[in-house]
């Protein structure tokens, strides 16, 4: 008898998000089950319950989905799901908190065709300003942005101390030398923009952080990309659509939403395929993510 292809979503949130549950099954697996209210605790539990009913041949067919809304608790989530497995019983895992891992894989990959499109430059040692880091995308593109070598920044919008405790989890984690800043004011955003070489722009929805004239005192500004497709844009100057296009009044190029969102969608849903046919159990976060944004980028 053929195995079903299922997928098992969990999440801490009070709803599993409805855009994973389309893409999981646009992807092909058979049947998404959500499980909402999750802790970490309740992983390993989960983990072996969907392993031990499957047998070795079913538990190819089968892997776990982990949402929410942090990426600490994420990761924290997928270590105790791979702690659970007990092999030859071992499944996938992907971990994609809000979407996070994948968006920042794609704003990153994007940013970096074009430095090398347009400036024939590399990331590598670049000064990367994060807008929006108490979010989580922000958080994701300025981890993978100081994996790859840049000279990352978090910009907090309510004082320096969450801000700092994120960049402060992020170099313990991952080994690296993320900054982070205060940009409570408009003056602190424009001393930051001066010194950036790319701006990642990943706030609020429909909130503006930066203007036209903020990003003319930019003299080394490269590229700035937003996420936010709601108006007003994150940025003044960058188009949804746009992606390598001048913004006006620099010498930078814009990259927007939705062309990030072209790359996001085809990132989340090329991981989902490797995990359907990987005859060895994956474990996917936002490395994997980025890897794969950087191969659609082009």
């Amino acid at each position: 008898m053929a195995h079903p292809s299922i997928l098992h979503m969990i999440t801490p949130l009070k709803h599993m998000s409805p855009f994973d549950v389309n893409m999981a099954l646009d992807a092909g697996y058979d049947a998404a089950i959500p499980y909402t209210s999750v802790t970490v605790e309740d992983v390993a539990g989960l983990v072996q319950d969907a392993i031990f009913s499957r047998g070795p041949e079913g538990v190819k067919r089968t892997a776990m989905f982990i949402g929410g809304k942090r990426a600490i608790e994420a990761l924290d989530m997928m270590k105790r799901a791979k702690a659970a497995m007990v092999p030859p019983f071992e499944i996938s895992v992907f971990a994609d908190p809000a979407g996070s891992f994948t968006t920042a894989a794609a704003m990153v990959a994007c940013a970096e065709k074009a430095l090398k499109d347009k400036f024939s430059t590399e990331l590598k040692g670049k000064r990367v300003v994060v807008f929006g880091g108490t979010g989580v995308v922000a958080f994701a593109s300025a981890v993978i942005s100081a994996v790859e070598g840049a000279e990352a920044v978090l910009v907090g919008y309510d004082g320096p101390e969450r801000v700092r405790k994120l960049a402060e989890e992020a170099n313990a984690r991952f080994e690296v030398n993320l900054g982070y800043a205060d940009g409570s004011t408009e003056e602190q955003n424009t001393e930051l923009v001066r010194g950036a070489e790319l701006i990642f722009s990943a706030g609020p929805a429909g909130k503006r952080l930066l203007t036209t004239g903020q990003l003319a005192q930019a003299s080394t500004l490269l590229v700035a990309t937003d996420v936010n497709a709601v108006p007003p844009a994150g940025v003044e100057g960058v188009g949804v659509n746009d992606n390598g296009v001048p913004i006006p009044g620099t010498k930078a190029v814009g990259i927007g939403a939705l062309a990030v969102g072209n790359i996001k969608y085809k990132t989340e849903a090329g991981l989902f395929d490797q995990m359907m046919k990987s005859d060895k159990p994956l474990y996917l976060d936002f490395r994997d993510a980025y890897a794969l944004a950087q191969k659609l980028a082009g």
